[in-house]
């Protein structure tokens, strides 16, 4: 047993974590599972074999009630009351589902767009510093020599080089010639 040094016991140890004052009955619900419940059931609702569905269930409900009309086997008479509050019901779920996949969906748009803006932006500037060096390669390549002025240089060194050998040959036969 560990006592402090006034003598009394502590009531808590530093290294153990606090515990709540009292119970917090407040729901928690994963926003990330909701929205992929959500677009599951935008999914759904958006499909052609849920209409035909919906379409054989709002017809077998319609056909029931009036076939059985005056059988205690009819549930919903007439106006079907019962079914426009199932479908009613059913709307009221629906629609905010839908407009909450359309959402994370919009929201996914965006990033989407910024990343395609940010790799747009990195393109353009690289196209850009690419532009730039082609252009100062260009300067470069013009004020280098073409094949056209070397093949005329090379020519002009050759024809003074056989001006020299020549002159050469004529030194060797006629020493007295290299005096003028």
């Amino acid at each position: 047993m560990r006592l402090r040094p006034g003598g009394e016991r502590p009531s808590t140890l530093l290294g153990a974590p606090r515990r709540p004052a009292r119970l917090q009955l407040q729901p928690h619900y994963d926003p990330e599972a909701f929205g992929r419940f959500s677009e599951a059931i935008a999914r759904l609702l958006g499909t052609a074999r849920y209409l035909v569905f919906q379409t054989v269930v709002v017809f077998s409900w319609i056909s029931w009630n009036v076939v059985f009309r005056d059988h205690p086997f009819g549930f919903d008479p007439y106006p079907f009351i019962l079914l426009t509050l199932a479908l009613s019901l059913q709307a009221s779920y629906a629609a905010p589902l839908i407009l909450l996949a359309q959402n994370r969906q919009a929201e996914r748009d965006r990033e989407e767009a910024e990343i395609d803006r940010r790799t747009n932006t990195r393109l353009q500037a690289d196209t850009e510093y690419l532009a730039r060096e082609l252009a100062a390669i260009r300067l470069a390549l013009g004020e280098m020599p073409t094949r056209e002025y070397l093949a005329e240089e090379l020519d002009s060194l050759q024809a003074e080089v056989r001006r020299l050998q020549a002159r050469l040959e004529r030194e060797r036969r006629d020493p007295a010639a290299t005096a003028d």
